[in-house]
């Protein structure tokens, strides 16, 4: 679990929640620096949310994992329609947050600790490009059989990513290049999270084609019902069990 003085994302969050401002920079492993959106974005409500997540929380139902919470909106949101959801998140400051801001259920969890301990879900939220969470190909895997092993048989994954290829930055394209030298996926991006003096452990955050996404399935029990197209090359897939007979909306307004 991440300390103090790297919970760079956590202080953040605290910061824009105590006094309403904060900021988040992202470096990357080839020497790239770049500005967040901020950590504003974490405590967006619902009709400010980009158009494809307003449609993928409609999917949402029974009871809720939300993977990455950070500060709380999708969770907070799903529990004020009356779910029961469970957030959880490796920054305490940002679990410290979403108590603090109501969430009743909310655990300083890291993606790789999830287990049938925490019970059965219907829904896994993975929201606000999080998918990316799973870091590779192995790790992606083994992490979507777990969860297909702790979520009931009409269960759905709600899984935000990013089609790495949708860019027209040239150092994108170079990116994406020293990855399939180095016998990477060219969409898996190590980066760390500086805010102050905080600086958080790398990562590696993996994003997906569609079809590289109908790959990275395969054998783990989950296949793609639907995707929902975003701006920038964002875009939502709902997952469902391979064995599903389909989808079913959840009834929400």
């Amino acid at each position: 679990m991440i300390n103090d003085a790297q919970d760079a994302f956590g202080h953040a969050i605290l910061d824009f929640h105590l006094r309403g401002q904060g900021f988040e920079i992202i470096e990357r492993d080839d020497g790239l620096f770049n500005l967040s959106k901020g950590p504003g974005l974490y405590f967006s409500r619902y009709p400010d949310w980009p158009r494809e997540e307003q449609k993928a929380i409609r999917y949402a139902g029974g009871r809720v994992l939300d993977i990455g919470c950070g500060a709380g909106r999708h969770a907070l949101y799903l529990q004020e329609k009356g779910f029961e959801v469970l957030g959880i998140d490796n920054s305490p400051n940002a679990i410290r947050v979403c108590k603090a801001r109501g969430l009743r259920q909310a655990r300083v969890l890291a993606i790789t600790q999830v287990s049938r301990r925490l019970g059965v879900f219907d829904t896994v939220l993975m929201l606000g490009n999080n998918f990316g969470l799973v870091g590779n190909e192995r790790r992606a895997r083994w992490l979507l059989r777990r969860l297909a092993g702790m979520t009931s048989e009409q269960s759905l994954i709600i899984a935000a990513t990013r089609d790495p290829y949708e860019t027209v930055l040239p150092d994108q394209a170079a990116y994406h290049a020293r990855n399939r030298a180095r016998g990477r996926w060219p969409g898996q991006a190590r980066i760390r999270v500086r805010y102050k003096k905080y600086v958080t452990p790398w990562l590696d955050l993996l994003m997906v084609s569609v079809d590289e996404l109908r790959r990275l399935l395969r054998d783990t029990g989950w296949e793609i019902a639907k995707t929902l197209r975003g701006e920038e090359g964002r875009y939502i897939a709902i997952l469902e069990k391979a064995r599903s007979k389909g989808i079913r909306r959840r009834g929400m307004a």
